[in-house]
């Protein structure tokens, strides 16, 4: 058999990435919380040097084991995917967002798509309706 190189697509690229990202956040969160790898990868019901292979930032652990340990945390799930939307969108992930509160930081994206889909909902309707676009500001509408 031909001796093949594996090609890498941007998808492996970027999971890989998330990963490194992932496995620092998790090793950062587990000291920060005094909890040793042995703990914590028995409560996420991985062995240690699985763990140590996450916290390393290898691309072999899976997305789930990540979940997982980021779960038995309390990690919100804005640290994993904040990053990937960055990346997948071809931008450089500020990784100093993950030192803040990434509980904050999830809020706040949740409540700018709630306002965005809402407002283009009310415009949408207001043109529907011929309505001139000042009434259809979300002050007037109550």
């Amino acid at each position: 058999m031909a001796n093949q190189k594996h090609h890498r697509t941007n998808e492996e690229d970027i999971l890989d990435e998330i990963k490194l990202i992932s496995g620092k956040c998790i090793e950062g969160r587990r000291r920060m919380e005094r909890i040793t790898q042995a703990q914590l990868a028995a409560e996420a019901g991985i062995g240690i040097r699985w763990l140590r292979e996450i916290e390393a930032g290898s691309p072999k652990p899976s997305i789930e084991d990540h979940l997982r340990c980021a779960a038995r945390l309390g990690l919100p799930a804005g640290y994993f995917f904040l990053p990937m939307m960055f990346l997948q969108n071809r931008r450089s992930f500020p990784a100093d967002l993950l030192h803040g509160d990434m509980n904050r930081l999830q809020e706040h994206c949740i409540e700018y798509i709630i306002e965005d889909y809402y407002l283009g909902a009310v415009i949408r309707k207001g043109r529907r309706a011929s309505v001139p676009l000042d009434d259809a500001s979300p002050r007037g509408i109550e």
